[in-house]
């Protein structure tokens, strides 16, 4: 116990470190993962080749090795970055690629009679979208999403290998100077556990809380054209 409250400070300063990495990373990665879902769906050609190309480079080769080109590689371009930056930039833009098909999948699974039904109403292209089409797309979305968050959070360990003192940095740092791995990864262990605990309450707390919200408001709005008051074929 004594070890435990020796190392544990120096550990909690890297835990600080891992949850804003996995923070940043998470607000990127939501946002290019509806850029990349949205650019796969568009109408015009060159939006959705950019798009596929963005996530096919990211899906498709290592995360170790995006972040050792833009923390190694890049440099010798004349493009420098920080450590933190090229952590974040790097996990955000990977899982955004992930995230990317996530959102397609959410939206082509909205049925097509809901998509029918909103122009017999006379929706605008953008009442579609944000009215029909997302509050049946959003719950879809959010179970890969925690689990791409899960993910993300393990993930950051490897800002660790361009020197940025998280978590596990810190935990190697200790084993180097003291020993006792098996006790200090130990705590590694359980402090990841704890943070990915967390994190899956999190998003099942906002799983139900959006179910509540948007199944209320379909509710509410007319599903189909049968749906209508005093409509008959």
């Amino acid at each position: 116990m004594g070890l435990i409250g020796t190392y544990l400070p120096f550990l909690l300063k890297g835990v600080l470190v891992t949850i804003k990495v996995t923070a940043l990373s998470a607000v990127l990665a939501f946002v290019m993962s509806f850029v990349g879902g949205l650019g796969r769906l568009a109408r015009q050609r060159l939006l959705r080749w950019i798009a596929g190309a963005y996530i096919e480079l990211f899906r498709g080769t290592s995360l170790l090795v995006q972040l050792f080109w833009v923390y190694y590689v890049f440099p010798m371009f004349g493009v420098s970055v920080g450590p933190f930056v090229a952590g974040v930039a790097v996990l955000g833009l990977n899982l955004g690629a992930y995230g990317s098909e996530v959102v397609r999948g959410g939206i082509q699974a909205v049925p097509a009679g809901q998509r029918d039904a909103a122009v017999a109403l006379d929706f605008s292209p953008a009442q579609r979208f944000w009215r029909i089409i997302m509050p049946q797309a959003v719950p879809l979305m959010l179970p890969p999403f925690g689990n791409l968050l899960i993910v993300l959070l393990k993930a950051s360990s490897l800002v660790s290998l361009v020197t940025l003192a998280d978590l596990t940095f810190a935990a190697d740092n200790l084993r180097s100077t003291y020993g006792h791995t098996v006790l200090i990864y130990g705590i590694v262990l359980v402090l990841y556990s704890i943070m990915s605990a967390i994190l899956t309450a999190g998003m099942r707390l906002i799983e139900a809380r959006v179910a509540v919200k948007y199944g209320a408001r379909i509710k509410r709005r007319p599903r189909l054209l049968s749906d209508l008051p005093g409509w008959s074929p």
